[in-house]
């Protein structure tokens, strides 16, 4: 890991997790659906992934996808699989919530964080949903969250660079501003110089052909908007390196 930037890397299998941490990350986000934007992940892959990696393992507490305001159901789920991931070897966690209104959840933020203690925890892009990311930022510092995941509440990190830097300035080392969203070997170097961020989030992945060799094309397990049947997306060793070299580069 380059001295100064700290590159965190989203994975949703044991195999990204083990390419992430051999190209140089030094921490992963853990999910499962990445397709839709990241969603609680099995136990099962919490441990054993924890026995093949040594970095840290930040796991995401997200009960579905969709936006960020949820039923009374939905927050005990939530609070469940905060007690077992914590039992079972999170590092850290990464959650949010908002009210109808586009607010952090101030009250339920407040007690999933109580639930996660002693973990850290890393507000998601919920923060790009919200209606005024200053107000916003001003909460999660105040609640006591680490870091915030944003894309600057724009389509992508690069396209959110003005607010991403602007919240930055705000936070004065309060909390962690990590860009996330859109980040790529052409973009890094412009977003790090851009924002003086010192973590980012990338997913640093290629597509793979399926290894089965029989194929039922007039069948698709999903929806007619998600990933090709026969097609893997794994995170990259060699695109991980590459976004190391950046960042050292732009130091």
């Amino acid at each position: 890991m380059a001295e100064g930037f700290l590159m965190e890397v989203c994975v949703d299998s044991v195999e990204s997790a083990v390419n992430a941490e051999r190209g140089g990350a030094a921490r992963l986000e853990l999910c499962s659906g990445l397709l839709e934007g990241g969603l609680t992940p099995s136990l099962g892959l919490l441990q054993i992934l924890k026995q093949y990696v040594k970095i840290p393992v930040y796991v995401m507490i997200r009960p579905r996808s969709g936006d960020f305001l949820y039923s009374d159901q939905e927050v005990e789920v939530m609070r469940k699989d905060i007690e077992l991931m914590k039992i079972h070897g999170a590092d850290g966690l990464v959650l949010g919530a908002l009210t109808e209104d586009g607010r952090v959840d101030a009250e339920l933020c407040m007690e999933l964080l109580a639930a996660a203690r002693p973990l850290p925890v890393t507000f998601h892009r919920a923060f790009d949903m919200v209606h005024d990311a200053t107000v916003a930022l001003e909460t999660l510092v105040s609640l006591g969250f680490q870091r915030v995941l944003t894309s600057g509440c724009d389509s992508s990190a690069l396209e959110g660079l003005p607010l991403i830097k602007r919240l930055i300035d705000q936070a004065k080392g309060r909390i962690t501003i990590m860009p996330g969203g859109g980040i790529t070997e052409r973009n890094l170097q412009r977003i790090l110089e851009g924002s003086g961020a010192q973590e980012f989030h990338c997913s640093a992945r290629s597509s793979r052909d399926s290894a089965m060799k029989f194929r039922n094309s007039c069948v698709s397990m999903g929806a007619s908007f998600s990933a090709p049947e026969y097609s893997l997306k794994v995170a990259d060793v060699s695109k991980v390196r590459t976004f190391n070299a950046i960042a050292k580069n732009t130091l």
